[in-house]
């Protein structure tokens, strides 16, 4: 079974990062975490993972300041969304000439 959230502390050993690099992704808005009902604690899921690893790797070994990495994660977001976009649109061409050529 896989585990749908991670604790701060999870995270912080799996991806060996501070608790303040973490803090500042937040305040960057590049991670999300959610907080249950009556605890303090953070809980991030894979997404915030993904971005986190992403931001490591652009911080530490491209040097990328943490307003870049919002920038490049953001923009990465939309390339998904576009490529997605596009898929859409040639499985929809492609479904018009499969029904034109049944025709």
């Amino acid at each position: 079974m896989k585990k749908k959230f991670w604790t701060m502390t999870e995270v912080m050993e799996i991806y060996e990062v501070d608790e303040t690099f973490m803090l500042d992704l937040e305040r960057e808005e590049i991670l999300w975490p959610v907080r249950r009902r009556g605890s303090s604690a953070r809980l991030y899921s894979d997404r915030d993972l993904e971005s986190l690893r992403l931001a490591k790797i652009l911080v530490e070994e491209m040097g990328v300041n943490l307003e870049g990495v919002e920038i490049i994660l953001r923009m990465r977001e939309s390339m998904f969304q576009m490529r997605s976009q596009f898929d859409d649109i040639l499985e929809d061409l492609a479904r018009q000439l499969r029904d034109r050529i049944h025709e």
